[in-house]
């Protein structure tokens, strides 16, 4: 699976994209057709604390998958994204084998 990560307006440090690489990585358990991963993160405008945006869209035949979490942290965001994604997953595979 090829893995993209954008850091909009900001560079993400190598501790980072090798934490994102293996959260996403990880998804391939769970429905063996992901074509290709790609991870956006970025920094919300809001006062709060929680402006650590990351989104991530995953393309499997005949669809695309799609997850967008905000946190304290990037890695909490990712971890979040992973995990909606991981259910939508599930379900996809679920989809094709009951055809």
């Amino acid at each position: 699976m090829n893995i993209t990560i954008q850091s909009v307006k900001f560079d993400a440090a190598d501790h980072l994209q090798s934490f994102i690489e293996q959260k996403v990585s990880k998804l391939d358990v769970f429905f063996d057709g992901i074509i290709d991963a790609e991870v956006i993160l970025k920094l919300d405008k809001s006062e709060t604390l929680e402006n650590k945006v990351a989104e991530i869209s995953l393309n499997v035949p005949g669809a695309e998958l799609f997850a967008k979490k905000q946190s304290k942290t990037f890695e909490e965001s990712v971890d979040l994204s992973c995990e909606a994604l991981r259910k939508q997953l599930i379900k996809k595979k679920e989809k094709v084998q009951a055809k």
